[in-house]
């Protein structure tokens, strides 16, 4: 892979993070643009370690460091939530970050298309299922 490649897929992470972080900053989320970039880039730097190493041995199967990208994003999803009483805050979150990984090993794995579908499927969902989540929480038992 030549270095503008490499930029390129890293780039389209970047922005793709710098998307979905633009929408949960604006809604006052607790993770938020940085986070969500950072998440996509580290993402995408993992998955191109992983394409550049295999490059130069044939024996090395670039799924394995996906997979551990998906375990290590679990963790840090599991740092942003929180439980307060009988009330549980931060999982959209948590699960924003683990879109945004995926979405990151997306582009540096060249799916640029992909990347951008996936992206706005997130942004879609934090952003228009809200009033239905809200009618859904605050509809009476019974009546429908």
């Amino acid at each position: 892979m030549e270095i503008k490649e490499f930029v390129i897929r890293l780039a389209i992470a970047l922005l793709a993070g710098l998307i979905i972080g633009f929408e949960r900053q604006w809604n006052h989320k607790a993770t938020g643009l940085k986070t969500n970039m950072l998440v996509t880039t580290g993402a995408a730097i993992f998955v191109l370690l992983s394409i550049k190493i295999t490059a130069i041995e044939n024996n090395i199967d670039v799924t394995r460091i996906i997979s551990q990208v998906v375990t290590g994003i679990g963790f840090l999803g599991a740092g942003v939530i929180f439980r307060e009483g009988a009330n549980v805050h931060g999982l959209t979150s948590a699960a924003t970050i683990w879109c945004s990984a995926a979405i990151g090993c997306m582009a540096a794995t060249g799916y640029f298309m992909e990347t951008l579908i996936c992206t706005a499927l997130v942004v879609i969902v934090n952003t228009f299922l809200v009033p239905l989540e809200n009618w859904l929480s605050n509809r009476k038992s019974g009546t429908e």
